[in-house]
């Protein structure tokens, strides 16, 4: 069917333009969070936002305050959930992954390839997209929890606070200095 009638296509430009704008300004009071690299959860939510507001546009059976609701419940429920994080670790830890060393001292972690999904090849791909040739150069590589793989060169370790907290990464205490 190529064409019902001017009245939904009139309907799917006004309430598109108004649902986007919606959209945008949930997000913007929904905070940074919302739009920074995805975590997990953060990529459902974004997903469904982005399927909410399809569905806003395209079928005639929601009205644009549900749509609305829709929009501003997922917004809400990120910004609880980000809240709720950030108050306490443990709910934190049980949203999103912890973050994980690869490579400690220019050694591949082999098991945690192996628990990640990783290969070896992607881990040597991260090294030398940041410049490094070579592993015995390299301190730490860590998959962040969102997926990224940072590449921490032994040159820019200095006392390896960054690095708290990593599982798999020995030698950090709590003062953030690397022993051994």
């Amino acid at each position: 069917m190529w064409f019902d009638s001017w009245a939904d296509i009139l309907r799917v430009l006004i309430v598109g333009a108004v649902s986007y704008a919606t959209l945008v300004g949930l997000l913007r009071v929904s905070g940074k969070r919302t739009l920074g690299q995805l975590n997990a959860f953060d990529f459902v939510v974004t997903v469904a936002l982005g399927s909410t507001l399809a569905t806003i546009l395209l079928s005639s059976d929601v009205a644009y305050l549900e749509g609305v609701a829709a929009l501003a419940l997922l917004a809400g429920l990120q910004f609880a959930v980000a809240w709720i994080s950030a108050k306490w670790p443990g709910a934190r830890s049980a949203i999103t992954a912890k973050p994980v060393a690869l490579v400690v001292d220019g050694h591949l972690q082999e098991d945690e390839l192996q628990r990640n999904r990783l290969t070896e090849s992607e881990v040597l791909q991260a090294v030398r997209g940041s410049g490094s040739g070579d592993l015995s150069s390299v301190a730490a590589v860590v998959l962040e929890t969102n997926g990224k793989l940072s590449v921490i060169p032994s040159s820019k370790l200095g006392g390896g606070s960054a690095l708290k907290g990593i599982a798999g990464y020995p030698g950090t205490s709590s003062k953030g200095s690397r022993s051994g």
